[in-house]
């Protein structure tokens, strides 16, 4: 992506701003990210929005590419919702199509960079044909130990809530679990992916302002960057800008850093009754 788009005067290399990034160490566990824009993207060029759907997969090499290079454990792309399957017939065959495309396509470059891919949703959901190129994708990057490649796909955070919810009802029920034992890993356990971590930073191309049902349990403490650029035109240079927006974030978890000046010892001052003390403090005349 060109400066001039960005309206910037001059920016680092990519490796340059790579190296930073790097150097400064903090760098996220876990990337999830809202890839939306493919149907404004198209329809800015006066293109069919499947067309803005394909062009999305370049974007999502480049966005993997980057993760690999930053040393990034987790990536989890927000690739089919559950919501999706209300779009038109035809526009949900061709995501479905392109999904199969993308991974026999791709599935070179996933093992050449040591990715393992895994899915998270109801599975069951995807046709038939396209769940066998995806199991098969998944099995042949098994052995892979580097990044983990997550995709949800037919995908919603309160239908994972709840499955699990009914798991743990069921079992209360035959009397195998108390309830009062219940507890938050006990839910997490029948989620789709219990085994990943949440995610630290959640991105969502576009400019929208909302999760849309995308792990709404497990983002509940992430940073939240989002981006204007839609998702066919996110890059590398987007990624990375993210993730050195999160390296600067102040992550508390509800908590107070201990670098934060109210959390210091007090220094000894006069009596909150002493009228002197908030003249001076609030600077008002007398």
């Amino acid at each position: 992506m060109t400066a001039e788009r960005r309206g910037e005067a001059a920016q680092p290399s990519l490796d340059q701003l790579r190296e930073r990034i790097i150097a400064r160490g903090n760098v996220p566990r876990h990337v999830a990210v809202i890839m939306d824009g493919n149907g404004r993207w198209a329809r800015i060029r006066r293109l069919p929005r499947v067309v803005g759907h394909r062009a999305g997969r370049h974007s999502l090499r480049r966005c993997l590419r980057a993760c690999v290079d930053l040393g990034v454990s987790y990536l989890t792309l927000y690739t089919f919702s559950q919501e999706n399957f209300k779009r038109p017939a035809a526009e949900v065959k061709a995501l479905w199509l392109f999904l199969d495309e993308a991974l026999a396509a791709e599935k070179r470059e996933l093992d050449r960079n040591n990715v393992r891919l895994v899915a998270s949703g109801e599975i069951g959901m995807i046709p038939g044909n396209v769940r066998a190129v995806l199991d098969e994708t998944i099995a042949d990057l098994a052995d892979n130990d580097g990044l983990v490649l997550n995709l949800a796909l037919a995908y919603g955070g309160r239908t994972e809530i709840l499955r699990a919810a009914r798991a743990l009802a069921r079992r209360a029920a035959a009397g195998e679990i108390d309830p009062d034992d219940i507890d938050e890993d006990a839910l997490r356990a029948g989620f789709y992916s219990p085994e990943i971590p949440d995610p630290d930073l959640v991105i969502r191309t576009s400019g929208e302002q909302r999760l849309s049902n995308f792990l709404i349990w497990q983002s509940a403490y992430s940073e939240i960057h989002i981006t204007k650029v839609l998702w066919p035109d996110f890059d590398e240079r987007d990624l990375m800008t993210a993730v050195e927006d999160y390296q600067g974030r102040d992550r508390r978890f509800g908590g107070v850093n201990g670098n934060d000046r109210s959390t210091a010892p007090a220094r000894p001052k006069s009596s909150l009754l002493d009228p002197k003390r908030w003249i001076n403090m609030l600077k008002v005349r007398p």
